[in-house]
């Protein structure tokens, strides 16, 4: 990931639980909010009901992937937060991938195409 650094500490996740903006499916939360820097940064929450811990890094593994491979779409400057579900665990990862993409774009994170759409 170029553009964006590991999101870490507890009270920046509690400020964009409390303060950001999310929109959520049936397989992923996702929050953000401006950081008021120029790089993006990434969390991700994978609770214990997903599974145990191999289902459960898997899962990060796949977040983490689809975000990487379309971080370029992505402005920058956020912080966002990922949180899966349960229903996650259990999606491939294009179904992740295309949750990912339709709930940002709902949060306004992802750039506006230059063809107009």
């Amino acid at each position: 990931m170029k553009h964006t650094i590991s999101l870490k500490q507890n009270h920046l996740f509690r400020r964009l639980y409390s303060k950001g903006k999310s929109a959520v499916d049936g397989r992923l939360a996702v929050y953000c909010r401006k950081n008021g820097g120029s790089r993006s940064r990434l969390g991700l929450t994978v609770g214990v009901k997903l599974g145990k811990a191999v289902a459960r890094n898997r899962t990060r593994r796949r977040i983490r992937e689809a975000y990487r491979v379309n971080e370029a779409r992505f402005v920058p400057g956020y912080d966002i937060v990922v949180v899966a579900r349960v229903k996650a665990g259990h999606s491939r990862y294009r179904e992740l991938e295309r949750s990912l993409l339709a709930l940002s774009d709902k949060l306004g994170l992802l750039k506006k195409e230059a063809g107009g759409r």
